[in-house]
C-alpha cells in the first residue's frame, strides 16, 4: 500500500475525531502524513490542510509544516516513522496494519525547529518540497511620466532535516500557478499575497494562494 492509500486509511478512521480535543493528537503529524498521501478527502485531513493554509493566512506568516512539533522517534527504537506517526495517530493497539515502504533507520537529533529523527533519505522530499512566496508588488506611473515599480518577496524553504527559513527572492521566482500577472507597460497593479507549493509523496503538484 503507497502513502496515498496509508494516509486515507488514517483519514478515514473513526478513532481520530474533530469533537476530540485538538491536544489528542499533535496536528502537525496529521499533516505531514496527509500531505504525503496527496490530502485525501476526509474530515481529519481537511482539518490538517486549513491548519496548514491558516499558518500562511497573515499575519503572521508561519511555517505550513511545523515538523519538529511531531514527535516521531519518542520510544520506537525499531520503528520507521511513518509507523510511527500512525502510532501517534491512531493511539491505539487496534490499529490496522499497512505495508510501508522501507525507510531508513532514524536516528534521534537533538537541534530545535526541525525533525528530532533523521529524514534525509529521499523518501521525505514531499516534507522539503514545501515552498511559501509571501510577495507585495506596485507599480505605477508618476505625474512626470515616470514608471515607478517596487517589490519584495521572500521565499520560505525546507532544510534536509524539515528546518525552516526565510531568503530573499524576485517576482521572476514566483510559479507559474500563482496569480501574479502584471500586464506590460505601466499600468497601475497592486498586487500583495502568500503562495504555498507542494508535491505529494508521489510527485503530484499542489498549492494555494491567499490574497491579502
Amino acid at each position: 500500500m503507497n502513502l496515498r492509500s496509508l494516509a486515507g486509511g488514517f483519514a478515514t478512521s473513526s478513532l481520530i475525531s474533530l469533537a476530540t480535543p485538538a491536544a489528542a493528537y499533535p496536528v502537525d503529524c496529521a499533516i505531514l502524513l496527509c500531505l504525503a498521501g496527496g490530502w485525501p478527502a476526509s474530515v481529519e485531513c481537511a482539518h490538517a490542510r486549513a491548519v496548514f493554509i491558516a499558518r500562511i493566512t497573515p499575519w503572521p506568516v508561519e511555517p505550513p509544516l511545523q515538523i519538529w512539533n511531531c514527535p516521531m522517534h519518542a520510544d520506537y527504537r525499531r520503528a520507521m516513522p511513518i509507523e510511527r506517526l500512525l502510532d501517534i495517530s491512531f493511539q491505539a493497539s487496534s490499529q490496522p496494519q499497512f505495508s510501508l515502504p522501507t525507510l531508513p533507520f532514524p536516528a534521534p537529533i537533538l537541534v530545535v525547529d526541525q525533525a528530532d529523527v533523521d529524514i534525509s533519505d529521499p523518501a521525505y522530499d514531499f516534507a522539503r518540497s514545501i515552498r511559501v512566496y509571501q510577495t507585495e508588488y506596485r507599480r505605477h506611473r508618476s505625474s512626470d511620466g515616470d514608471c515607478n515599480v517596487w517589490s519584495t518577496v521572500r521565499l520560505g524553504t525546507y532544510g534536509v532535516q524539515g528546518d525552516y527559513a526565510w531568503h530573499r527572492a524576485s517576482v521572476d521566482q514566483l510559479p507559474d500557478a500563482s496569480s501574479f500577472s502584471p500586464s506590460s507597460g505601466c499600468n497601475d497593479y497592486y498586487f500583495r499575497s502568500v503562495f504555498v507549493d507542494w508535491k505529494d509523496y508521489e510527485g503530484t503538484y499542489g498549492f494555494e494562494e491567499v490574497w491579502y
